[in-house]
């Protein structure tokens, strides 16, 4: 650990995996290779940085799990607990960050920043963009202005209810949609756009059991010609509620309706979302099913998730 003061506050980094630890070449590398203390002393600017480092998983993150997620948030919690802690940095793969991010925010809604950082391009890559995005979360962890669980990525932060990963190959991949980001960092400092992050946590209560007995929440997709097959078999297989990835506006199906109306009637709450990127289901029509609002599919299952958890859906 580096020497620590007002003027060089502690970050502790906390490492989890993907392609920002990845190895090979920008296509056929293999995630999860390196680990967080081999990331941070590959990048010279961070040398003088009051810095821990704990790796807490080195997993490829389209295979994040719930248990993965729960050690994470109890070691977050206890970092953020320690009165020398300015934030903490997690490093992640680039295909659930959004995932994790919002499941944070739901348990934590800490005051002292959290940042979600990733890559889109292994460390072993000629354009590998892990030693910025790494340097500027540590930068904008140690920031006094900063709170909440935030993302930054190719010099933007974003904010845990928006972000998603829009494209799937190029550098600039995440964006807040029509919110935009929450703030940019250009040349090591931050300029500050919208307010941070805040909400009600939670708390980690909601995470005591074994979580391989949370509640099984599916995601369905309406699309032209579909059925309602795989409702009916995710209902005998124990769910405990649904998300439909609506067309449009959140439009669902009317065969799919029907599966879903089934599901209703033996006590699943059923929420809409929509498959269109970047903005929100608006309304409720008469009838309509629960919407999801501004939440994408994934980041819907979760808060269903934690609703049943908390017995509040």
């Amino acid at each position: 650990m580096q020497n620590k003061s007002k003027a060089n506050p502690l970050v502790v980094i906390l490492g989890t995996g993907g392609t920002i630890a990845g190895a090979g070449d920008d296509v056929g590398y293999v995630a999860g290779q390196v680990g967080v203390p081999q990331l941070v002393a590959a990048v010279p600017a961070l040398k003088p940085r009051a810095l821990e480092a704990e790796q807490i998983a080195q997993v490829d993150s389209k295979d994040m799990s719930h248990a993965i997620w729960q050690v994470l948030a109890r070691r977050v919690a206890h970092h953020l607990a320690r009165p020398e802690v300015a934030g903490i940095v997690i490093t992640h793969g680039t295909d659930t960050l959004e995932e994790t991010a919002y499941f944070l925010h739901r348990v934590l809604a800490p005051a002292k920043p959290v940042v979600l950082t990733a890559a889109m391009r292994p460390v072993t890559s000629l354009q590998s963009d892990g030693p910025q995005n790494l340097l500027d979360a540590v930068t904008l962890a140690a920031w006094a202005g900063a709170r909440g669980v935030l993302s930054v990525l190719n010099g933007r932060v974003h904010g845990p209810v928006e972000v998603r990963k829009a494209l799937p190959f190029a550098l600039d991949a995440f964006s807040s949609g029509e919110a935009g980001p929450v703030a940019l960092i250009q040349e090591g400092q931050v300029r500050g756009l919208r307010p941070w992050p805040a909400g009600d946590a939670l708390g980690l209560e909601a995470l005591a059991t074994d979580p391989a007995a949370w509640p099984r929440v599916g995601i369905l997709v309406s699309h032209a010609g579909v059925d309602g097959v795989v409702v009916d078999a995710l209902v005998a297989a124990g769910a405990r509620g649904l998300v439909v990835e609506g067309t449009g506006n959140g439009t669902v199906h009317a065969a799919l309706l029907e599966a879903l109306a089934r599901a209703q009637a033996v006590g699943l709450p059923v929420w809409r979302s929509t498959r269109c990127t970047g903005a929100a289901v608006v309304g409720a029509p008469e009838g309509a099913l629960t919407s999801a609002g501004d939440l994408s599919p994934a980041k819907a299952r979760i808060e269903l998730m934690l609703r049943l958890l908390t017995s509040a859906a």
